[in-house]
């Protein structure tokens, strides 16, 4: 297969992305490398942020869900509702339909429910009951698939601790019992055909009571308290915000707050493209991991800490900035590592870099070979370098070396290019106060430990050292 040319490369990539699902009119093609693909993202799963909306019944919950599905238009979200899993009733309980209590936990059905959570959470398409409230049984069903964003909504959501322990974010709904009954008034005896006197009568027997035992209580679980519901325009713009920073996150870095991954843009993905093809040349692969390369060191240097600082500027006004943090040193783990010292001193002028030398045998035989450090590098902040993080092993000989010669571990900051999942578990638990800057999370490691689907010996693609 030839080489194709960098712009047409770049501008490619520039298109929409698609991953998890097959074009029908694209499987015919390159049916090999299709199969490839599919053999990983069948293993590999994106788990959806799970939303729990709970309050008492007409407190506005399905409002403030609608208002966020509506905000959040470019996303693939689906709403579960309690009411759906409501136990069908018998011919005994039809009978006496209004001693019924339907505000109690026991009226609906958790382990169906817990059942079609994990269903969606582990990316299958599942059918969900669809309660009538006029006969009071469950005839019908909707098909509903995997999405990113899953709200469960009900007024006993919180209830049970397994559902509860799904949930990415708790929300509860805060409204005025009078402006809740009010509007229980309008909807049952519009929407489900009672009248007033039977709903008031239910409402003093069975649903005050039920708020007081077993809503109310769940509100202590929620992270967030929405008063006004659907009228609290502020709290659902800021939770959706919120939302959208989760779900730009890989999973791991919700696991890992100390995990940092670069912000994705089709250009960076479109560089990622290029020193990945096996057909780049060396030229174009230096080329575009350097850019890379520069975006990771920069995004770094952010983390850093800052001191304010005032400037008079040339019209003489005072402008009020921030001064950059002046100890600190990089570090590269030879000789991968040595491919970003040319970013750094580029970012950070006249900065010193040590260098460690770990000789690699297999995936647990580390051994430090050669060491050569600022003298005070306990003093300073370190930029650790080192472009792939694979098993993590050689991360821990090198951090553990920094630790030796006195630097605070939250004083590491570990730049790579591309990561394990296996490495970042690995550094990340036994340094949970260092911090990981990356570019992208790869699939995971192959039985040779090699990084997959990686870029191959970076090393040698870089200094053009290859065999071929």
């Amino acid at each position: 297969m030839g080489s194709k040319p960098v712009e047409y490369l770049i501008e490619a990539s520039s298109g929409a992305h698609f991953s998890g699902f097959h074009m029908n009119g694209m499987q015919e093609t390159n049916s090999q490398a299709g199969q490839a693909t599919t053999s990983v993202t069948e293993n590999v799963h994106k788990q959806p942020f799970i939303i729990g909306v709970a309050g008492g019944a007409a407190s506005g919950k399905t409002t403030v869900c609608d208002m966020i599905i509506e905000q959040l238009h470019d996303q693939r979200v689906v709403l579960v509702n309690q009411d759906s899993f409501y136990h069908s009733l018998t011919a005994e309980e039809l009978t006496r339909v209004h001693e019924y209590n339907f505000d109690h936990p026991d009226a609906f059905d958790n382990e169906k429910l817990l059942s079609v959570v994990e269903m969606l959470r582990h990316g299958k398409a599942v059918d969900i009951p669809k309660y009538d409230f006029r006969s009071y049984k469950n005839i019908v069903s909707r098909r509903v698939n995997p999405s990113d964003v899953i709200i469960l909504e009900g007024i006993l959501i919180f209830h049970d601790p397994r559902v509860r322990e799904l949930m990415n974010m708790k929300i509860f709904v805060d409204t005025d019992a009078d402006v809740r009954l009010a509007r229980r008034i309008r909807r049952d005896t519009g929407e489900k055909g009672r009248d007033i006197g039977t709903v008031l009568d239910q409402y003093s027997k069975f649903v005050k009571p039920a708020f007081d035992d077993f809503i109310l209580p769940t509100k202590k679980y929620a992270d967030i308290i929405i008063p006004r519901g659907g009228d609290n325009h502020v709290a659902i713009d800021l939770i959706v915000q919120h939302i959208r920073t989760k779900l730009g996150q890989h999973d791991l870095c919700k696991i890992y707050p100390n995990l940092y991954v670069i912000h994705s843009t089709f250009q960076i993905r479109g560089m990622h493209t290029l020193i990945r093809d096996a057909q780049t040349t060396k030229h174009d692969f230096v080329f575009y991991a350097d850019r890379l390369i520069r975006l990771v060191v920069e995004h770094g240097l952010g983390h850093l800490p800052f001191t304010e600082k005032q400037v008079v500027t040339p019209t003489g006004s005072v402008y009020t900035g921030v001064d950059f943090c002046k100890r600190l040193c990089g570090v590269s783990v030879i000789r991968s590592g040595e491919s970003m010292e040319n970013a750094l001193r580029a970012c950070c002028k006249g900065i010193k870099i040590g260098k460690i030398l770990i000789h690699r045998e297999g995936d647990n035989g580390q051994q430090l070979i050669y060491e050569k450090l600022p003298q005070d590098i306990s003093d300073r902040h370190v930029l650790l370098l080192d472009p792939i993080l694979g098993t993590g092993n050689s991360a821990v000989q090198a951090i553990s070396l920094l630790l030796k010669k006195g630097v605070p571990e939250a004083n590491i900051i570990f730049l790579n290019l591309i990561s394990a999942p296996q490495g970042v578990h690995v550094v990340c638990k036994r340094f949970p106060r260092i911090k990981i800057v990356t570019s992208e999370i790869e699939t995971g490691l192959n039985n040779e430990y090699r990084v997959l689907p990686g870029m191959g010996e970076f090393g040698d693609r870089y200094f053009g050292t290859d065999d071929e």
